[in-house]
């Protein structure tokens, strides 16, 4: 008889992923020991959740944010299903979650959890608890993102008390430098610059001080006291900070963390800045203030689009910021004060430079300095029409660039930049005011990934009101089920028009069939990648011409599902040509289409065999089978709601 399997031991772990992360072994070594973890606690609910609450940090901090907040919500569902309310085991995970929330953006969620953990808190932990100040300090940084500047600086002045008093030595103690970090961001905000540097002073003090210099957390550290040097004048110290804070990042989180992004621009913004307070610097280099975030207190939303300059001059977000900064945040100030704390600011919606995408050849239309102001019903109805007057009178020419020639369906109703009201632009976007619920499947499979990807793209400068970011995030969370479902449908269109058709129509001598089947494959191919990737982490699949400029952006990341997709899907339309049309040296009916068309049909397989392989790894399917269309049962039987489940 077969000896019973070993009963999962959480003490041990946890003893496990501490000696993991103290050797230095890397993000990927966790990955597999967190996912050995989950498969082993399978049938084990309390071990179950330990597991999920550290694999939700991870995921976190590596950027994963659907992974992470799948797992936040598993983990509830634990602890309901435990009869844990009101535990401290409710209320660490109830923090956990709101923190996975967060980092993926999903800043109105996150604050009801958090708020849902102060309550459960409150009563599963003792006054003066360091539990408490870690809540606080997260919830801080839940109000700071969303513009509450003032909440959050008392938030942490309570954690800071609380810290302080339960502390055995607070001249060493990270929780206390990691606070003061937070304070010193958020008194920032505030205009507190004294404040801002007394803080950052004495949680530097406590890292260098304390023997912290290669902790994670101290890169939180390192780089807002690099911040606040750099709105002081003093570039090159804060260059030197963010450089340190960026190692740190690296060797703990990874190249391709939201951690390690936002920190690596804030580096080259500091640079930018101290080259030109270099002697013989010339005076109109482009300088840009240092984001307001901190490596591991905020991530940039999915989708958002890249900032760096190219060679051939500044990006349409680019120039879009550069309004905001320099035009319109003034104008606010001046002329709507009453308003400027409601008002959101950014570019969302569709256009290439909302993607990244933008290059020389896009300059021809629709380009040129612009950007969304979006205004509640209310606001909108009461100075939207003044603010749009105000608006057009902003400078239409920045860096030589503009004004914006305009084609016929970006005008009028379709208008891509100016004064909108929330509702009536995500409705000229998407089709309606806000994203369907989540009880409601039938209307999410009626959007389109292109027309989700044009609502949730592009850049949110400023939401202090947090109603615009709210819709936006609505659209982002596409609910499992129906994310389930339309994975199971582009299986079956890979299986069918690729693995099946694509050979029949060739043995038919139909090659016209056959490319149409070839095209396909490539766009439901394409959508599996970003689907399997998770819309909360990478955004949606846009519009058909950027496919491949999206699948090659998202390779680029380290931590990327099937990277190397884009490749695969290259050299099978390469092989198509051949095979289905004659093309690529091959004239119709010559001696290399027949080798062509076995090199398809190997390009083809290869794919669909990169495809299970990851099915396996995510958990999906158990299945072996080469053919794609066997993988559908597998995943549906994995979707709750039976409508969808019988699609």
């Amino acid at each position: 008889m077969d000896a019973a399997p070993a009963a999962f031991d959480p003490a041990a772990f946890l003893r496990g992923l501490d000696a993991l992360h103290a050797s230095g072994a890397g993000p990927e070594a966790a990955e597999r020991y967190l996912r050995d973890a989950l498969a082993a606690t399978a049938g084990d609910r309390p071990a179950r959740l330990q597991v999920l609450n550290e694999a939700m940090g991870h995921h976190r901090s590596v950027g994963r944010h659907d992974d992470a907040v799948r797992e936040a919500i598993e983990a509830l569902a634990l602890v309901d299903q435990l009869g844990l309310a009101g535990t401290e085991a409710h209320a660490t995970t109830l923090v956990n979650a709101a923190t996975a929330h967060r980092a993926a953006g999903l800043h109105d969620d996150a604050l009801a959890l958090y708020r849902a953990a102060r309550a459960a808190a409150a009563t599963a932990f003792p006054a003066g608890d360091r539990r408490l100040a870690a809540l606080r300090n997260n919830l801080a940084l839940a109000l700071g993102a969303t513009g509450d500047h003032a909440g959050a600086r008392d938030e942490l002045l309570g954690a800071l008390a609380i810290l302080e008093s339960a502390a055995v030595d607070p001249g060493a103690d990270l929780d206390i430098a990691a606070t003061r970090s937070n304070l010193a961001l958020e008194c920032l905000a505030l205009g507190r610059g004294d404040d801002a540097a007394r803080h950052t002073a004495a949680a530097l003090a406590i890292v260098r001080e304390g023997g912290h210099a290669e902790d994670p957390h101290a890169a939180a550290m390192l780089a807002s006291h690099a911040q606040q040097r750099l709105l002081a004048g003093h570039a090159a110290q804060a260059v030197d900070l963010y450089a340190e804070a960026l190692a740190i990042v690296e060797r703990a989180y990874g190249a391709g963390s939201d951690a390690y992004a936002i920190t690596a621009g804030n580096l080259a913004d500091a640079r930018r800045v101290a080259a030109q307070a270099a002697p013989g610097a010339a005076p109109d280099a482009v300088v840009e203030p240092a984001r307001a975030a901190t490596p591991t207190a905020a991530s940039s939303p999915a989708g958002e689009a890249p900032t760096a300059h190219r060679a051939d001059g500044p990006t349409g977000m680019e120039l879009a910021r550069e309004l905001w900064e320099d035009h319109v945040r003034p104008l606010l100030a001046e002329r709507y004060p009453d308003h400027r704390g409601r008002i959101a600011a950014g570019l969302v919606g569709h256009g290439s430079e909302c993607y990244g995408f933008d290059d020389a050849v896009s300059r021809d239309h629709d380009f040129g300095p612009g950007l969304c102001l979006w205004l509640t019903a209310s606001d909108h109805a009461e100075i939207g029409a003044a603010l749009q007057a105000d608006y057009e009178r902003l400078p239409r020419v920045l860096h030589g660039l503009g004004p914006r020639v305009e084609t016929a369906r970006a005008r009028g109703e379709g208008r891509r930049t100016g004064v909108f009201e929330i509702g009536e632009f995500f409705t000229s976007v998407a089709g309606r005011p806000s994203a369907p619920t989540a009880d409601s499947p039938h209307e999410w499979m009626l959007l389109e990934e292109a027309t989700l990807a044009a609502a949730t793209n592009g850049a949110v400068f400023a939401d202090p009101l947090g109603a615009f970011s709210a819709a936006r995030n609505g659209f982002r969370r596409m609910p499992e089920d129906v994310r389930l479902a339309r994975i199971s449908q582009r299986l079956g269109m890979i299986a069918q028009a690729g693995q099946y058709n694509v050979p029949r129509m060739l043995a038919r001598g139909d090659g016209e069939a056959a490319w149409l089947a070839v095209g396909e494959l490539a766009r439901a191919a394409a959508s599996l990648v970003m689907l399997l990737n998770g819309p909360t982490a990478v955004g949606y699949l846009p519009y058909y011409k950027w496919h491949f400029a999206a699948l090659r952006r998202l390779a680029a990341r380290p931590a990327s599902r099937l990277p190397e997709a884009h490749r695969d899907l290259s050299q099978i339309l390469r092989l198509a040509s051949a095979a289905c049309l004659g093309g690529a040296g091959f004239g119709e009916g010559g001696s290399g289409a027949g080798p062509a068309r076995e090199r398809l049909e190997a390009a083809i397989e290869r794919l669909s065999a990169r495809i299970v392989a990851e099915l396996r790894v995510q958990g999906l399917s158990r299945s072996d089978a080469t053919f794609l269309e066997h993988h559908r049962g597998e995943v549906q039987a994995r979707i709750r709601d039976p409508w969808l489940r019988a699609l």
